[in-house]
């Protein structure tokens, strides 16, 4: 029948093959995922990717990761062109969503699809705005700039935890390692007053996360972590009711060019989004 998945479909965990196809599924559409993204993705949750599959073929891919006991985030939810409008988004969607039964969950999802996260539940907690542009930067010079090294990665994961609703300390172990990424901190008197993450990615560099303890330490934090670019584009995701953080980019040359409508099923969390400047990915929340 017209629009019912055929009989040889299945969904199954992904492999890291998979993974990485998704991950060119998500280039494709434009979201301009990182050049290392996938392994630490898959450390957050290996179970937490699902791919459904035409016979060998794979055709629609969805994460639903789970973070502690109470939360998960649902991201990469794609469909490939050719095989849209034909019923196997929905049979995945609804494979995801059981993974993350009894949980809240969250998601950035594209705008034009609000309406359909709404009839499975979510409720929209604000927008997510992606501002891009090669930065106008100064020199900046603060003792209290550090990379994260293992000697402070602890101190950075409690600086951490108020601003995401679960512990993710798998995920940013990964996230904060050196050799794909660079991770900055701002320390002072031996705490942590705020830190970022800049990464290489399909197009330019993305920042994220880049939390903050107030706009002056964002602002050396970006622009530390933007000179990584030299000179290439830079990206962030930022909430769009932190006000501060639309200032720290339209200062540095940035330009929306991108927007999520982050949704919640269940009650949305009390995260501290003033001093949220850049959200970690879209993908994992």
């Amino acid at each position: 029948m017209a629009g019912e998945p055929s009989d040889d479909w299945t969904i199954r965990v992904m492999t890291r093959p998979d993974l990485d196809l998704a991950i060119d599924w998500a280039a494709a559409e434009g979201w301009n995922p990182g050049l290392g993204d996938a392994e630490c993705f898959h450390a957050a949750d290996p179970g937490g990717f699902l791919v459904g599959s035409l016979g060998t073929e794979p055709v629609a891919s969805i994460s639903v990761v789970r973070y502690g006991g109470a939360f998960g985030f649902l991201g990469l939810y794609i469909v490939r062109p050719d095989r849209r409008g034909q019923g196997f988004g929905h049979r995945l969607w609804q494979a995801g969503l059981d993974r993350l039964a009894n949980r809240l969950v969250g998601l950035d999802g594209v705008v034009a699809q609000q309406d359909n996260y709404r009839r499975s539940g979510f409720a929209l907690a604000h927008r997510n705005i992606r501002f891009g542009g090669i930065p106008h930067l100064e020199a900046t010079r603060d003792a209290g700039l550090r990379p994260v090294k293992p000697e402070i990665v602890d101190a950075v994961l409690a600086y951490d935890r108020p601003f995401f609703p679960a512990p993710r300390d798998t995920f940013l172990r990964c996230w904060l390692r050196p050799e794909a990424r660079k991770a900055v901190a701002l320390v002072r008197d031996g705490g942590v007053e705020g830190y970022g993450v800049v990464r290489a990615c399909r197009s330019g560099f993305k920042i994220g996360p880049l939390f903050a303890d107030g706009e002056h330490e964002a602002d050396l934090l970006f622009r530390a972590l933007a000179s990584e670019a030299k000179g290439d584009a830079v990206f962030l995701d930022l909430p769009e009711p932190n006000a501060a953080a639309h200032r720290l980019a339209a200062r540095h040359g940035l330009s929306a060019v991108f927007e999520t409508a982050r949704m919640y099923r269940g009650e949305t969390p009390d995260l501290p989004l003033p001093r949220i400047y850049g959200i970690s990915t879209f993908e994992l929340g």
